[in-house]
């Protein structure tokens, strides 16, 4: 039987201390990753960060011990966010760096993600290469020699270093004095990070989920649950509510009226802020198949293209890298802006459209109603296996019956999912009774197909 393959659309990820999420595992990780990286000769450096869960001292320990044990010094630098770390392994010119976070997952959960040298995820050839090593015993010959281990070392201005980078990349004629912004930093990566930048830029900043204890990450708190965030920008009446998720890689925008602002909304009036200023290399953004089809139709009327890619932010900046494009993201609030950094930024993008905001001195409601967003409804269904879907004839009638009936005012998604064991059904149209009808029939019949449940 062949294994299945450890790595998924970021990383690898499961329940902490269940397998894969072991300390036996991550210790193979760090050896692999320490051998895959050290190529030539000189000084070599893993740079180890993470999130504020309970689990995460044990696998950041472990991690360290692999990469000591292959001859690899480590730095940690403890909490940090996700782009943080991208940004901190080119800038402390590291061989690789090392992310542990389950991004928006409860705190039971856990994940290692990689960046290579240059701040960008590992392709799935190095992924392979990786697991390759970890299931054979090519790792056991190369250990280091007693007198060549690794050491493991704690530096503690990186967050100072981010807090500069991010600074950087708001533009020096702004400053944020006058602005009321309540963030949420969902008891996560950027409790400290994300009230010290805005502060530092002149906002007032009214903070929540900043007092992580290794268990309420994530927990009715963040971009994931921001109910109490829209609350409290109408109570406070602020100009600009902000959640981050508990690795800070994705941003969810609340704005003066209490509105809910998603990745979508965001690429639209980031994307025509770039247009005006013909700054729009490529003259496109780059989404994934989830993204609404307002947005679409948004970048058409301004002469610019929407290119899609499978999901997972990997996946938009690959094509971003190999397009030459500089803006790019997902709907749930993954977004990128390559000449700023090499993955989704929370933090970076909520400056981006503060620094919007300022230019154009309008509320961020105004700025955000540029797309007429389409009805779109989604439906999970758990599989016991994930059989082609091309395969299943039946189904595949009635899906294209779907598809005629949308036509182009419309739009039908049929994916697995890259990290559970789960289908997803996804219907966008005009009509959002008969969409939600079209997406509830599908999803029985691939119950029906599948042998599945719903």
């Amino acid at each position: 039987m062949s294994r299945e393959r450890m790595f998924g659309t970021d990383g690898v990820r499961g329940t902490a201390n269940v397998y894969p999420m072991t300390a036996e595992v991550s210790l193979a990780l760090g050896q692999a990753v320490a051998h895959v990286f050290r190529g030539g000769s000189g000084m070599h450096r893993i740079l180890i960060g993470k999130d504020t869960r309970l689990s995460g001292y044990m696998f950041e320990d472990a991690l360290a011990a692999g990469i000591c044990s292959m001859g690899v010094n480590v730095i940690q630098v403890g909490p940090m966010p996700t782009p943080a770390m991208a940004f901190l392994t080119t800038d402390m010119r590291c061989d690789a760096g090392v992310m542990i976070s389950a991004s928006h997952n409860p705190y039971q959960d856990n994940g290692i993600k990689f960046f290579a040298h240059d701040g960008f995820k590992l392709p799935d050839a190095v992924e392979d290469r990786i697991e390759q090593l970890i299931f054979s015993d090519e790792l056991a010959s190369q250990r280091a020699l007693p007198d060549q281990l690794g050491r493991a070392s704690r530096i503690d201005d990186a967050a100072g270093r981010y807090v500069v980078f991010l600074k950087k990349a708001f533009p020096l004629s702004l400053v944020l004095e006058g602005v009321r912004v309540v963030l949420d930093c969902a008891n996560g990566a950027a409790y400290k990070v994300g009230p010290t930048v805005l502060e530092e830029l002149g906002a007032e900043v009214f903070a929540m989920g900043v007092e992580p204890d290794g268990r309420n990450i994530n927990e009715d708190c963040g971009a994931l649950h921001p109910e109490k965030l829209v609350a409290k920008v109408r109570e406070l009446r602020a100009d600009i509510g902000i959640a981050v998720d508990g690795d800070a890689d994705r941003v969810l925008l609340v704005s003066e009226r209490g509105d809910i602002i998603d990745g979508d909304a965001v690429l639209a009036l980031c994307a025509r802020d770039l247009i005006e200023r013909q700054a729009l290399r490529g003259g496109a953004v780059v989404a994934t198949v989830m993204s609404n089809l307002g947005l679409e139709r948004s970048l058409q009327e301004l002469g610019a293209e929407l290119i899609r890619t499978q999901v997972g932010d990997r996946y938009v900046v690959d094509e971003m890298r190999r397009g030459g494009y500089v803006l790019g993201g997902e709907q749930s609030g993954h977004v990128v802006f390559l000449e700023h950094n090499t993955t989704g930024d929370g933090l970076l993008t909520a400056l981006q459209v503060l620094a919007i905001m300022k230019r154009k001195e309008r509320p961020l409601s105004e700025l955000a109603d540029c797309m007429e967003r389409f009805p779109q409804v989604l439906v999970n269904v758990a599989v016991a296996e994930k059989r082609p879907i091309e395969d299943l004839v039946d189904f595949q009638a009635k899906l294209r019956g779907v598809e005629s009936e949308l036509g182009e005012r419309g739009r039908v998604l049929i994916r697995y999912s890259g990290t559970e064991a789960k289908a997803r059904v996804m219907v966008e149209g005009e009509d959002e009774s008969r969409v939600l009808e079209l997406a509830n029939e599908l999803a029985n019949d691939l119950v029906h197909a599948l042998g599945a449940r719903s």
